[in-house]
């Protein structure tokens, strides 16, 4: 829970500063800035990915991931579901901008591979870089967010803390019946994912990484390390 409170702590301190100083932020600076905290995604991604012991099962798991995650087509499922919310909200009535500002943040903080790796990240091995790495990105959208929507994106930290602090706390309870090689290899499974996000964040590519498809890639070590030793032992 710590690293998530470090998250909610930057979102309200970004929240803070884009209403103090919202006459003053440049599209420009916000680019820049965003640039820069790219590369050190792309950083702490690599870092995780190669501590892996065993790549093939990094390899495959990606691979068998990417294929469960494109058929259930968890990445439209989660985007529509975040377009839904926010029409339904709208529809609500009452301050449209606070609302707006408030669904708009909430989505972008929560809903996202970098959310969910951090987290597990956090409960497994207790630790914190991603989600507060994902804390300083949170930090400074959330200046340029406040600075055009208003103070409901500071409201936003509520369900960011109830999302990431519950996946962090159940991956806290599950993490010691995990055998460390699994929590190793989940480790390098969610670096790969990471970098990914890191590319999407840099523009790098033709088309945007479909990071939330490859989701179910993280959690696969959980079988394929006991099935690859029981194979090893067959044979």
């Amino acid at each position: 829970m710590i690293a998530t409170m470090i998250n909610v702590a930057f979102v309200l301190i970004g929240s803070g500063l884009g209403l103090a100083f919202k006459n003053l932020i440049s599209a420009r600076l916000m680019a820049i800035l965003t640039q820069a905290l790219s590369l050190c995604v792309l950083g702490v991604g690599v870092s995780s990915m190669v501590g892996t012991e065993d790549m093939l099962c990094v390899i495959v798991c990606m691979v068998a991931g990417t294929v469960i995650g494109h058929a259930v087509d968890i990445e439209g499922r989660l985007e529509g579901a975040g377009n839904l919310l926010q029409v339904r909200m709208a529809r609500g009535g009452g301050d449209s901008r606070f609302t707006e500002g408030f669904v708009t943040a909430s989505l972008l903080f929560c809903v996202g591979a970098m959310a969910i790796t951090g987290s597990i990240e956090a409960g497994l091995n207790h630790n914190y870089g991603i989600i507060v790495s994902k804390g300083v990105i949170d930090g400074v959208t959330a200046i340029s967010f406040t600075a055009t929507m208003g103070i409901g994106v500071a409201f936003s930290a509520i369900p960011l803390l109830l999302y990431q602090g519950g996946i962090t706390l159940l991956a806290a309870w599950v993490g010691p019946y995990l055998p460390a090689a699994v929590v190793t290899e989940m480790t390098a499974v969610g670096g790969a994912l990471i970098v990914a996000i890191a590319f999407n964040m840099l523009g790098l590519g033709r088309e945007k990484i479909k990071v939330g498809n490859m989701l179910p890639a993280m959690f696969l070590p959980i079988a394929y390390i006991p099935l690859a030793q029981w194979l090893t032992q067959l044979l």
